[in-house]
């Protein structure tokens, strides 16, 4: 038994210590976000802490665009070129970041031409977190880079220094400023994990290739579209209610949304680890071993997601009735039980869309299931707000989000024995 357990662990060794230095990373990373969230509902009135989650909501939305799947692509073409073309691999980050400035130059322009139009009041809100729609799609390059390399502990060591440091000023900005120094702490944040990030990748070349930026835009775009419908399929709902003037149930909203993103995290973590062996392995055309890692990955992923429901259901209304006690914790409570179903599928369907259908080529697939029920969503969530309010929102994605993350689950699995039926 124990000689089984070593040679299973043997047989696992790279992804389980890429695993571990991946999560020490996206710990450190989401520690500062985390905190600055944990601190403004706890310091900022219910009404502040929903301008403040909508201004995200916002700028987050603006960011899609700003990156539109460059980093992720960046990330599946570092793993391709390390293995085939060591010349372009020095090429990539030069090249992904041109297209990355391009984008956020027009897209900053329009968000001054627009944005004063569309957000009235809340314009300046999103001035102030203007500078991320160049330094998040940034530090998600330099991240994609990090892992197409598999360079996982440097990325982890960075990224928890950054963390740590960041908890300094999150605090005294927030404490002394209050909505405007936390939207100022995000600023800080991923401007000094970008300086930090660059310091550590010295590997690159400044010379413009057009065959790259022609291999990663094509590639990016296809990503770019389905976090878009990715977007509308789930942050979009923020903006919903912000339409209805249900800032406060923003707050509640976002609230549970963030407790399943920390969820979802290790599942996020697991699917970028095990993706540039996906990739490799889809490379060599070994489809009968991705399908056999897809069923035993999607098993584990089932379980333990299970189990992480089960946990939340118990401790979620204690720990919100101990720190959070000034909100509508049984408008919350109910909202979050009914959505746990969510969390089970939502932790599945990562692993399945991340760590295999992206990284095996398959990202047109993400695309279109993230566009339509996206754009179902929003026709669904809106119809549903109208007659239910906020509860209505909340109907809405139980029953979107089951329905998508089961079909595509379902789907990318016969596709894959198709093609192993096929070889």
């Amino acid at each position: 038994m124990i000689n089984k357990a070593k040679n299973k662990y043997y047989q696992h060794k790279e992804t389980i210590s890429n695993f571990i230095w991946r999560s020490l990373q996206v710990a450190g990373k989401s520690v500062a976000t985390f905190l600055i969230f944990i601190l403004c509902a706890k310091l900022l009135t219910p009404y502040d802490f929903g301008i403040y989650n909508y201004a995200l909501a916002i700028v987050f939305f603006l960011i899609i665009f700003g990156d539109f799947g460059i980093s992720t692509a960046t990330s599946k073409y570092v793993a391709e070129y390390n293995v085939t073309d060591k010349k372009k691999l020095k090429l990539v980050l030069f090249n992904s970041g041109i297209i990355i400035l391009a984008l956020t130059i027009i897209i900053s322009i329009l968000t001054l031409i627009i944005g004063p139009w569309y957000l009235k009041d809340k314009y300046v809100y999103v001035l102030y977190l203007l500078p991320l729609i160049f330094l998040a799609p940034m530090t998600s390059l330099y991240d994609g880079i990090y892992r197409g390399l598999k360079r996982f502990k440097q990325l982890a060591i960075i990224s928890t220094i950054v963390g740590l440091i960041s908890i300094i000023f999150v605090y005294i900005l927030i404490a002394k400023y209050g909505l405007i120094g936390a939207l100022i702490s995000h600023n800080l944040f991923y401007l000094i994990l970008l300086l930090a990030l660059g310091l550590g990748h010295k590997e690159f070349n400044i010379k413009l290739d057009k065959n790259i930026i022609k291999e990663i835009t094509k590639y990016s775009i296809i990503i770019g579209i389905a976090d878009f419908g990715y977007f509308i399929f789930t942050r979009i709902n923020n903006l919903i209610l912000g339409y209805f003037n249900l800032i406060v149930e923003i707050g509640y909203y976002e609230l549970i949304n963030k407790v399943f993103m920390v969820l979802v995290i290790p599942f996020m973590i697991l699917s970028q680890v095990i993706a540039p062996n996906i990739t490799a392995l889809y490379s060599k055309g070994e489809i009968k071993e991705i399908k056999s890692k897809y069923l035993k990955y999607i098993s584990f992923s089932l379980i333990v997601s299970t189990v992480l429901a089960i946990i939340v259901w118990v401790t979620f209304p204690l720990l919100l009735k101990l720190f959070l006690n000034e909100y509508n914790n049984s408008v919350i409570i109910v909202s979050m039980n009914l959505l746990l179903i969510v969390l089970i599928s939502q932790c599945v369907g990562t692993t399945s869309a991340v760590g295999f259908s992206t990284s095996s080529g398959n990202a047109k697939l993400n695309m279109y299931w993230l566009l339509f029920f996206g754009i179902l969503n929003i026709i669904l969530s809106i119809l549903f707000v109208k007659t239910w309010g906020f509860i209505g929102i909340i109907y809405s994605t139980v029953i979107i989000k089951l329905s998508c993350d089961i079909s595509f689950i379902w789907y990318y699995y016969i596709k894959l024995r198709r093609n192993v039926k096929n070889e």
